[in-house]
């Protein structure tokens, strides 16, 4: 199979049929072989009704649905999991991302053997003050942070290597830094295309201003996991040793230095009226749980389960 289209949905029941129609016209009209993966986030309104019709007149078509919803990027990787196509392509359904880059985006993955495509909607039309502007200094840390140089992290139209979403872990909220998971599993190959974006024609958005807070954790949250996943106590452990010894130091020459002045008969005061002793104290504290942080992530890394993240209720032609 040479295309596999993953489109997670909530409550895009307007958008679905249009979305579907733009999608097998240029399915057709470049004789791919294809199928399209719906994935519905647990939505409210009929999207799943609309899916279960799909299905029954086109095989090509495919649907999951979640009991609740768990999110975009739990959606992203049920999708991941059954796709079969040489290439995959993720979009989203709120027509927002044109089926028109497809076979260009087919093209660099198949022809040119990029492993990851990215696009980039440098012409937005959205809000500047509530997306484009923040997103614009999202994407700027997430430059400086991954070493990736994209523009356009959060797209959803991105094409990848079916080997690439095999073996990437989507969960989360990381569904804005495949680029850089792809990366971390191995995976160096990766650009970006510029992209047509659309204005929303149905419906309103279903993410908020706090997903920038979460993005920029979620950001610090892979940067970690990106050096020190598997090994995290070179990094507590580094700190917590570094801090003790502080700490010990600081409290050692505070108790040299009442010894000398005791020796001299030079009046002190009390080694516990002293802040210094106290912050010497807290520091080695600080240190020893650090070090134990460590040696926790290490013991719960190695006996650690993955676990289901989500409930599939229905399947179509999977």
């Amino acid at each position: 199979m040479q295309l596999s289209i993953v489109i997670p949905l909530l409550n895009e029941e307007q958008s679905l049929p249009e979305l579907y129609n733009w999608i097998v016209d240029v399915m057709q009209s470049n004789s791919f072989f294809y199928e399209i993966i719906f994935i519905d986030d647990g939505s409210s309104d009929n999207s799943w009704q609309i899916i279960e019709k799909l299905a029954q007149e086109n095989q090509a078509v495919k649907g999951i649905h979640f009991r609740k919803n768990y999110g975009k990027s739990q959606a992203l990787h049920a999708g991941f999991k059954i796709a079969e196509g040489e290439v995959v392509i993720t979009m989203d359904a709120d027509l927002q991302d044109s089926p028109e880059e497809i076979p260009e985006l087919y093209r660099l993955i198949h022809e040119e053997n990029y492993d990851l495509i990215s696009g980039w909607k440098k012409k937005r039309y959205d809000s500047v003050l509530s997306k484009n502007l923040p997103s614009k200094l999202f994407n700027a840390a997430a430059r400086k942070t991954s070493g990736l140089k994209l523009h356009d992290f959060n797209c959803g139209l991105k094409a990848y290597k079916n080997s690439v979403v095999k073996d990437i872990d989507v969960y989360g909220e990381m569904h804005r830094y495949i680029p850089v998971l792809a990366k971390n599993a191995g995976y160096h190959h990766i650009d970006e295309k510029v992209v047509q974006h659309q204005a929303r024609k149905y419906g309103t958005t279903k993410f908020g201003a706090e997903r920038f807070i979460f993005g920029f954790l979620d950001l610090i949250t892979i940067w970690f996991l990106s050096r020190f996943a598997k090994r995290p106590m070179h990094l507590f452990g580094s700190l917590g040793v570094m801090m003790f010894l502080v700490g010990f130091v600081s409290a050692g020459w505070i108790g040299i230095s009442k010894l000398y002045k005791l020796w001299h008969h030079i009046p002190d005061i009390l080694v516990t009226d002293n802040p210094w002793f106290f912050i010497a104290l807290t520091v080695m504290i600080l240190g020893t749980l650090l070090f134990l942080a460590g040696f926790l992530g290490e013991l719960i890394l190695r006996t650690q389960k993955n676990p289901e993240r989500y409930k599939i209720s229905k399947t179509l032609n999977s």
